[in-house]
């Protein structure tokens, strides 16, 4: 068989081999820091015996691709550690994930914060006795029994899901056990010292309410201690940045158990999402969009023939009217479709580009629930492009230049994603390969890095996401640009061409704020809530000294209010110092301390949230240099 390394070289064995033999054909030190192979792409076990032609990558700690092997064989530690202490435990799942990895596990007795210390000391201990971890394999009846004999009843229904003739794999290290697909580390040793345990919180067995709450561990591994230190203090600054306390404690939004998932825009919060709203028109006006409104319900046969009622019932909300099902809309897409069909169309009329900020509700688990970042009910920035073949390219060219302006205003940086055809989707391959080659061109011909995330894409069609990546290192999806061929054939739309004959549009679905709680949410944690004077609720507080000058204050409210500055004047009958201290904490960006001076030279004592004391200025000065500051948006 022929071996085709990474670096292209080609090595030729007679016999099978696993990819730890073949690693220590290669060197034995290469060997020695293996971990894990990649063989045509896909992350294997070191024990995993190759017997055929195939391309291999030899991974080591040093490729990131190497990090979740490191997590998953952390996770089984972790779970042994605490079999060790609480023998009574029940076992589920215990996964690697993005940022680390987790156990689920039921307890007879409730575990705490307080347990995590004895926890990753028994962790250390078997991590020091460098046990081997060994794999095997038994039928599938055989693995049910073991695994009753063990009274793992959570592991004897994942069993029991699997096809009669599966051949089941197991991981021990020591005296522990586990049911496991791998891959992992040859050794406990191998984890190493960097690791930690980071929090608990409930998890329904599967991911469903009508099951029993279990307790998960939340963890993470690094292979090196700095790089555990890091992720620390990224999620320490990440804590004090949270959205849900920080919009509580500035009075943007608010959830109630009136509806869970439904969120509640403040006043303050409202200004904030009136302003962002503004903005969006303000880009997209000057990118040649119009704006439409499209009904919040419609009946069961437009979603019958969108495909969603198909693809998507389990996330609807739906009711009958009339004795007709409906459903409220999880989607803006099939109302712009109904408003590009509502008068005929000629290819001098496209590119036609509609804008919706539509509110669209999703039945979203309660367990997956997180402030603005998951709820069932938000506005999302969509825009339906309809364009001849032609006009593929430009379009999605247009789109990319419009995301890129809108994410480097807010300072954030983007990497880039091409998701592929799901298994789950509907329309022809010639259609799926045109769409994927068209964003794959556009993409190819602005130079733009990505990567392909294979069997992602929405059932309809394709796609580019924008992952946003924070002030602190943590990465968002946001903006995406979905080619579609799908819905324009579904609802049979038409244009009339240059040759007088009818021809069929195609669509492309996009947003750039993706859900506008969503990305409200993402601004306070990115901006720790002191925004942009621009996009401040509030740009500017008026602090009297004290009672006598409240009318000159007042003056000076009212000036900035008419200015259209955003305003609060401080009636509180406090000291100064104190007032100064309270808008700091409320994040405001200018404050400005008048009293017998100011009053007497019309000027006002200027304190900026981030330069501090700046100082007297005439108040038309101030009033003209904020107004620059809000126009250029900061820039």
């Amino acid at each position: 068989m022929k071996i085709t390394l990474k670096d292209g070289s080609v090595k030729e064995y007679a016999e099978s081999k696993s990819v730890y033999e073949i690693a220590q054909d290669l060197s034995e030190g290469l060997a020695r820091m293996t971990v894990a192979g990649e063989v045509d792409g896909e992350i294997v076990d070191l024990r995993t015996v190759i017997d055929q032609d195939c391309q291999l990558n030899i991974l080591t700690l040093k490729d990131e691709k190497a990090l979740p092997v490191l997590r998953h064989t952390a996770s089984h530690v972790m779970a042994q550690a605490v079999k060790r202490l609480y023998p009574t435990v029940k076992l589920a799942i215990g996964p690697s994930v993005a940022d680390g990895f987790y156990y689920d596990m039921d307890f007879e007795t409730p575990l705490t914060s307080d347990d995590f210390d004895k926890i990753e000391a028994e962790m250390k201990k078997i991590i020091k006795d460098n046990l081997e971890i060994v794999r095997f394999t038994k039928p599938r009846e055989e693995a049910i029994a073991f695994m009753k004999e063990k009274g793992e009843p959570y592991k004897v229904e994942l069993i029991e899901d699997l096809p009669e003739d599966a051949e089941i794999s197991f991981y021990q290290q020591g005296e522990f056990v586990d049911l496991c697909a791998g891959p992992h580390l040859k050794s406990t040793k191998d984890v190493g010292k960097a690791f930690k345990i980071m929090s608990l919180a409930g998890a329904y067995w599967r991911g469903d309410e009508h099951n029993k709450m279990l307790t998960r561990l939340y963890a993470t591994a690094f292979p090196k201690k700095e790089e555990l230190e890091a992720y620390i203090t990224m999620m320490e600054e990440a804590k004090k940045r949270d959205h849900r306390k920080l919009g509580k404690e500035l009075g943007l939004f608010m959830m109630h158990e009136a509806g869970p998932g439904f969120p509640f825009f403040l006043p303050k919060g409202m200004t904030l999402k009136n302003t962002l709203i503004d903005y969006w028109r303000e880009i997209h006006k000057k990118a040649g969009y119009v704006e439409v409104s499209t009904p919040i319900i419609l009946n069961r046969s437009l979603w019958e023939t969108s495909g969603h009622w198909d693809h998507y019932k389990n996330n609807m909300y739906t009711t009958v009217i009339d004795g007709e099902d409906y459903a409220i809309k999880p989607m803006n897409c099939p109302g712009g479709v109904l408003v590009y069909a509502a008068e005929p169309r000629s290819y001098r009329d496209l590119p036609l580009r509609v804008g919706e900020l539509g509110l669209v509700h999703r039945h979203e688990k309660s367990g997956q629930l997180h402030g603005l970042m998951r709820v069932r009910c938000f506005t999302q920035d969509d825009a339906h492009i309809f364009m001849t073949p032609e006009q593929i390219k430009d379009e999605i060219k247009g789109v990319v230049a419009l995301i890129n302006d809108t994410y480097s205003m807010f300072g954030f940086k983007y990497h880039v994603e091409l998701s592929t055809r799901p298994e789950d989707s509907m329309g022809s391959d010639e259609d799926w390969e045109m769409a994927t080659a068209g964003l794959r061109d556009a993409l190819d011909e602005l130079g733009m890095p990505y990567v392909v995330n294979e069997g992602d894409g929405a059932f309809y069609g394709p796609k580019i996401d924008f992952h946003l990546v924070d002030c602190i290192g943590r990465t968002w999806q946001c903006g995406t640009i979905q080619l579609d061929f799908q819905l324009p054939q579904r609802f049979e739309l038409e244009y009339v061409g240059a040759d007088g004959e009818k021809h069929r549009p195609i669509m492309i679905h996009r947003v750039v704020f993706g859900s506008i709680e969503r990305f409200i949410g993402i601004l306070i944690e990115h901006f720790a809530g002191a925004f942009p004077t621009w996009l401040a609720p509030v740009q500017v507080r008026v602090l009297p000294i004290s009672d006598k000058y409240m009318d000159y204050a007042e003056k000076v409210r009212k000036t900035l209010d008419d200015a259209g500055i955003r305003t609060e004047l401080d009636k509180r009958a406090e000291k100064i110092g104190y007032k100064i201290r309270e808008a700091q904490t409320a994040k405001i960006p200018y404050m400005l301390v008048v009293g017998q001076k100011e009053e007497e030279e019309g000027t006002v004592s200027v304190r900026s949230r981030e330069a501090g004391d700046q100082g007297a200025k005439t108040l038309d000065a101030f009033v003209a240099d904020v107004l620059k500051e809000i126009s250029t948006k900061g820039r």
